[in-house]
């Protein structure tokens, strides 16, 4: 028994369908940009001020006192705007740079304010928190009267600023201004 042999079967196949799903999302896709670019706002802008304290401490109108803190680049603007002082502080020792440019930016100066430690804290509290940083922590491991706050700086790292009373008077606060840039990244 011998088949007679036959041509094969010709068949085929349609790429329509196939794209016929590329261009259903081609214009669904091109309708959603239509639309966002129609109803697209923009990016409102806020301006905020820094508060004046009426009964507070007043900041000193030149940073001169934490200078040598700005380096290069380190902090960057963002977080430079936490260098500043109450009106009555002057140094009582040089600023430290421990690292020295080397690895995690770290800076610290000892100083005395003609204000008590409730008020001194009080500015920080008001004037960082006014800045847009953090309040995460009060009170040293020792009891010393502390405050660090934190915020994201611009250069993907976040930075602290420390506030730590080392002794008081009535009317004088001995205290240590710090400002580091903690190793984990935003």
């Amino acid at each position: 028994m011998s088949d007679a042999s036959k041509p094969p079967l010709t068949t085929t196949t349609s790429i329509w369908p196939a794209a016929s799903v590329v261009i259903l999302a081609v214009v669904v896709l091109g309708s959603f940009m239509i639309i966002n670019l129609v109803s697209d706002q923009g990016v409102a802008t806020t301006t905020t001020t820094v508060p004046n304290i009426v009964g507070g401490l007043a900041t000193a109108s030149s940073g001169v006192i934490l200078q040598n803190c700005q380096q290069p680049d380190n902090p960057p603007a963002n977080i430079a705007d936490a260098l500043l002082v109450p009106q009555t502080t002057r140094s009582t020792g040089p600023a430290q740079l421990p690292n020295e440019g080397a690895g995690d930016f770290d800076c610290f100066r000892p100083l005395v304010t003609q204000a008590s430690p409730a008020a001194l804290l009080k500015y920080y509290t008001t004037q960082l928190e006014a800045r847009g940083w953090n309040l995460f922590s009060k009170g040293a491991s020792n009891g010393a009267p502390q405050l660090l706050f934190q915020k994201a700086g611009s250069d993907s790292f976040y930075w602290v600023v420390g506030i730590t009373v080392q002794s008081s008077t009535k009317s004088t606060a001995h205290w240590t201004y710090t400002i580091y840039q903690n190793s984990g990244a935003v």
